[in-house]
């Protein structure tokens, strides 16, 4: 044992005498090291890797307070966008099946789903990926580590893996794409130890049954919508207002149809305490703000999707400088996503006054390594960046909500919603209805381009579709006139 002990402190020695040696060379390991194997960071790494430079990525997936983990890829391949999507076709596919009967398709009713079948496949199918991005650092020759990773000095991070083997590496440039976690409200007791969140839902094994979603954000309508599609008895209580920073308008017309569409709401209600009974269901109790009533019912799954928080907290931002905005926790960066350490840069979620989307990290990613390695120098454009809601009734968007043109230009100047003057420049454009994203896609090139209405105007629709009701906007909403289509 002494002599094993001998061993690990010369070891350790000289583990410590290589990290000085480096400082002493000025001679860094890596040209590029990645913290963070999401979307964007590994965009970064790849990017960085066509110019020739020694590139690492490190990455860790922290388990869930329930225990959930799982593979290379980050949020959105793993807990996000991916199996979100996947379910939200299976849900399509069920309402499908309801209208097929009207088609002339024999087909017994009512329709049963299997959550197993379905689970199994998406992370079948999600596991696949998360190979594909690992064979891909392969081939770019990206070294990965599986490790937790932490700065021990600006440019030194030590690695630790799972089973608590540390490794030092050290880098001339560094980028932190770590993401974010979704947030457990720690007030309400029996959130943590009986619920769960988006990073559970998608790895359940079994139904999740009758269904409880806190929470009006888009993870949680576009959660409830799929789970109530697969045919789960599924409500949201939300505080507040649906799909905040979205256009209020559109907001309401989603939670409208998803209620016709069978998701019950508990509206202005907050929950104050969760509990397991004998049964094995969840009974929460909350206060109804309208009526000043406190309220019970019971469910089989409560699922939080109260927000999310950057996952920052084991990186030692503080030792080296990195500065955060108190309030949010995520890093301040500048135009050039350099946080407040020159050579050390953030991108994705955990950036201050950053669009929380896959694509834009994606963008950013690419475009950082571009300028670190390939002498270019432009920067990522954050304006006029398309999304979509994935719920029952798709909502796709780009540029400005109602609200924000109105408090960027003036309600006497904008007509919903573009510009009155001049050459009435469009700021932004919503749909709601089947493929939205699809939609959206497609003029979301048009409005960065500045498009214009008269310019809409003279774009011939494609006939008969749901997109080419946008070539035939006439109506506005100050007229106060009926925009029923009734025709062709």
């Amino acid at each position: 044992m002494a002599a094993l002990w001998r061993r690990r402190e010369r070891l350790r020695r000289m583990s410590g005498l290589c990290r000085t040696v480096r400082a002493l060379s000025g001679k860094n390991e890596y040209d590029l090291l990645v913290i963070g194997g999401g979307s964007g960071g590994l965009a970064c790494a790849k990017e960085a890797a066509q110019f020739g430079r020694k590139v690492a990525v490190l990455d860790y997936v922290e388990p869930s307070p329930q225990g959930t983990k799982w593979g290379l890829g980050g949020t959105c391949v793993n807990v996000g966008c991916i199996p979100k999507k996947l379910m939200h076709q299976a849900a399509l596919l069920g309402s499908a099946l309801k209208d097929a009967q009207h088609y002339g398709w024999n087909i017994a009713q009512p329709v049963h789903h299997t959550w197993s079948l379905m689970a199994q496949a998406v992370q079948n199918y999600v596991k696949s990926l998360n190979w594909g991005h690992r064979v891909q650092l392969q081939d770019k020759k990206v070294k990965y580590f599986n490790m937790k990773g932490s700065f021990s000095d600006p440019y030194t991070i030590r690695g630790l893996t799972k089973a608590g083997k540390e490794t030092i590496v050290t880098a001339e440039n560094i980028v932190i794409a770590t993401g974010g976690r979704p947030k457990y409200p720690m007030h309400i007791a029996g959130a943590l130890e009986y619920g769960i969140t988006s990073d559970d839902l998608f790895w359940l094994k079994k139904s999740p049954g009758k269904t409880l979603v806190v929470g009006a954000s888009y993870v949680s309508l576009e959660c409830a919508g799929f789970l109530t599609g697969i045919g789960l008895d599924t409500t949201v209580m939300m505080r507040s207002i649906p799909l905040r920073g979205f256009d209020q308008q559109m907001a309401s017309l989603v939670t409208e149809h998803m209620e016709s569409y069978g998701t019950k709401f508990l509206k202005r209600c907050f929950p104050t305490k969760v509990e397991k009974l004998e049964s094995n269901r969840l009974q929460v109790t909350w206060k109804n703000t309208d009526l000043g009533t406190e309220e019970t019912d019971s469910f089989d799954t409560v699922m939080w999707a109260v927000g999310r928080a950057p996952d920052t907290e084991t990186l030692n931002l503080e030792t080296i400088g990195v500065k955060t905005n108190s309030e949010t926790g995520k890093i301040v960066v500048d135009a050039s996503e350099a946080t407040s350490v020159p050579h050390i840069y953030a991108i994705g979620d955990i950036t201050e006054g950053r669009p929380e989307l896959t694509p834009t990290a994606i963008a950013a990613g690419k475009l950082l390594a571009q300028r670190l390695f390939g002498q270019s120098s432009e920067l990522m454009d954050y304006d006029n960046v398309p999304t979509t809601v994935f719920t029952p009734l798709e909502y796709g968007c780009v540029g400005l909500s109602e609200e924000m043109a109105v408090r960027c230009y003036g309600s006497d100047n904008i007509e919903v919603v573009c510009l009155r003057e001049r050459e009435q420049r469009i700021l932004g454009l919503h749909f709601i209805g089947p493929n939205a994203g699809e939609v959206i896609q497609g003029f979301a090139l048009g409005i960065k381009c500045g498009a214009t209405y008269p310019q809409l105007m003279k774009t011939i629709g494609i006939h008969p579709t749901c997109a080419e009701e946008i070539t035939k906007l006439h109506i506005t909403k100050r007229s106060g006139l009926d925009a029923t289509v009734t025709g062709c």
